[in-house]
């Protein structure tokens, strides 16, 4: 739930999902429940893991955070 008269607290979560729509999901028509979880799951693991970020110099962001704790102390 976002606070009361602040549309910015579901920003993040609305562009991941509006993605998922627009990207993978849009048309799909599943014959069970288990296959559209089953292909969220895998967008998901697409999404966190492959896919290049223009803002993370783009590399993914699964590795833009193991590079950044290499980085560490």
């Amino acid at each position: 739930m976002s606070r009361r008269g602040n549309c910015w607290d579901n920003a993040c979560s609305e562009i991941v999902f509006g993605s998922l729509k627009v990207e993978r999901l849009h048309g799909l028509k599943f014959k069970t429940r288990r296959a559209a979880k089953d292909e969220v799951m895998n967008w998901l693991l697409w999404y966190n893991q492959e896919r290049l970020h223009l803002t993370l110099h783009y590399v993914s962001p699964m590795r833009y955070e193991q590079n950044w704790q290499m980085q560490q102390p």
